[in-house]
């Protein structure tokens, strides 16, 4: 599993019905894409759940590189490219990926928590306590799926969670779910991935 997410930051006052609208007439192209997990179309709007930007922010559970690559070099991602300009492309190895007591429940808000390893942590102890938090998360109410995943090149964790409501219980960068499309999320690996 890969997880993957590209930021889009706008202007204090952009209206983000651009973005709403962008969703509602693309977001079901990825709906059928092979080696897809899910694709979350998350939306953060500057002074709503604390958030300080107007940003749009996909996050992507890929089952397969050459899902995530197709995606990448293949077309699909050169049409944001071109209407926004190139954003930097953040990805992750796999550690967990945990189903929810609401999985099949439609996800609302989506939660991102990234956390910089310091040097000096012990790597196998930092691995396993992000295995046992997607699992906790994942147990509280409301939760629809959790998972976490490392960047080894800048050592940063990142734990993302779906909820079908608007107040979860862990802390983090909260977005607003547009539309999701999981076309292999039955297929995503559960549990520790290693």
């Amino acid at each position: 599993m890969h997880a993957m997410q590209y930021e889009l930051t706008f202007p204090a006052d952009y209206d983000m019905g651009v973005i709403r609208d962008r969703v509602a007439r693309v977001g079901h192209l990825l709906d059928d894409w092979d080696g897809l997990g899910f694709k979350t179309y998350l939306m953060r709007e500057r002074g709503v759940d604390g958030s300080p930007v107007n940003q749009y922010a996909p996050f992507y559970l890929w089952n397969t590189t050459e899902g995530m690559n197709r995606f990448l070099w293949g077309g699909a991602f050169q049409r944001l490219v071109d209407d926004f300009g190139r954003p930097a492309v953040q990805h992750w190895t796999g550690l967990a990926y945990e189903e929810g007591g609401a999985a099949g429940s439609p996800a609302r808000v989506a939660v991102r928590r990234r956390e910089h390893l310091e040097p000096g942590v012990e790597l196998s102890e930092a691995m396993e306590e992000a295995v046992r938090e997607a699992g906790r998360t994942a147990a509280l109410d409301g939760a629809v799926c959790a998972a976490a995943a490392v960047d080894p090149r800048h050592w940063q964790l990142v734990h993302f969670s779906l909820w079908d409501h608007d107040s979860p219980k862990v802390t983090g960068d909260t977005f607003q779910v547009l539309h999701m499309s999981a076309p292999g999320r039955d297929r995503l690996p559960r549990g520790r991935q290693w």
